[in-house]
């Protein structure tokens, strides 16, 4: 591949598996997985499936891409949670209820930490995946630097909102399992940050060429969809408020009718 093709496109990779790895986003899957899994009954569970993916994800990067730079993401995904395995094994009754209770909080707090702590040391986090998707000339350019940091930024703030919510849901309402801060919210917090990595480079890369960027409500367009099943999952988990429901199924309808005529 030309490196004037590679150049042009955040997230352009040499294959489908390849380019899956180099995404920032897998490194942190395993602590997506365990923030919405773990929970009353559920800490061993969640700590096992997490564990697992970093090191299958690990493996397999390694295999694919025969190589490459450890990434801070990768080591921070199997220290955490190699150690949170630990510790649940040898932790006592009460100790584990704590866990159950809190360890999803625990985890975004943890990435809020990494991710802000990576740019204060100089270091965003999605850099080195970034770096793996370009050619090396770009990699102290001024736009590719910032928009690393705006994206890494962006991640701290979903992970941010993530704890609070379920923060929220677990010392106020006392209810890890509440459907709107053990669930929706944070859903939500990650699917934007999601399409805001995909988003955003668009931009910066329009901006550079001085054409049109992508309209903001094709960022909006996926989490207006979302509204759909949102409302139908207030309507089977939380029939005490299925007006709520409803009116979310008709939002997301309209809003992403709207939006996708404006996008």
């Amino acid at each position: 591949m030309r490196s004037e093709t590679r150049s042009e496109a955040y997230g352009t990779a040499t294959g489908p598996v390849s380019g899956f790895l180099e995404n920032p986003v897998v490194g942190m899957a395993p602590w997506i997985v365990f923030s919405l899994l773990v929970g009353p009954g559920r800490f061993e569970i969640a700590v096992g499936i997490a564990l697992g993916t970093a090191l299958a994800l690990i493996a397999l990067s390694r295999f694919v891409r025969r190589g490459g730079s450890w990434k801070l993401l990768e080591l921070a995904d199997v220290v955490f949670f190699a150690a949170l395995a630990v510790i649940g094994a040898l932790a006592s009754d009460g100790t584990l209820r704590w866990l159950e209770t809190y360890a999803g909080e625990v985890a975004n707090l943890t990435l809020t930490v990494i991710a802000f702590g990576s740019m204060a040391v100089r270091m965003p986090f999605t850099l080195q995946y970034a770096r793996e998707q370009v050619d090396p000339s770009l990699w102290h350019a001024p736009a590719f630097l910032r928009t690393n940091y705006v994206i890494t930024g962006v991640w701290g703030l979903a992970f941010l909102v993530a704890a609070l919510a379920g923060g929220y849901g677990d010392l106020v309402l006392h209810h890890p399992d509440n459907i709107w801060t053990g669930w929706i919210i944070q859903v939500l917090a990650i699917v934007a940050a999601l399409r805001f990595t995909v988003w955003y480079p668009g931009v910066v890369r329009a901006r550079a060429r001085g054409e049109s960027a992508p309209k903001r409500a094709s960022l909006l367009l996926p989490l207006a969809g979302l509204l759909v099943p949102i409302g139908i999952a207030v309507l089977v988990f939380d029939g005490n408020v299925w007006w709520l429901g409803v009116a979310l199924m008709v939002a997301g309808g309209l809003l992403t009718k709207t939006l996708q005529a404006r996008s």
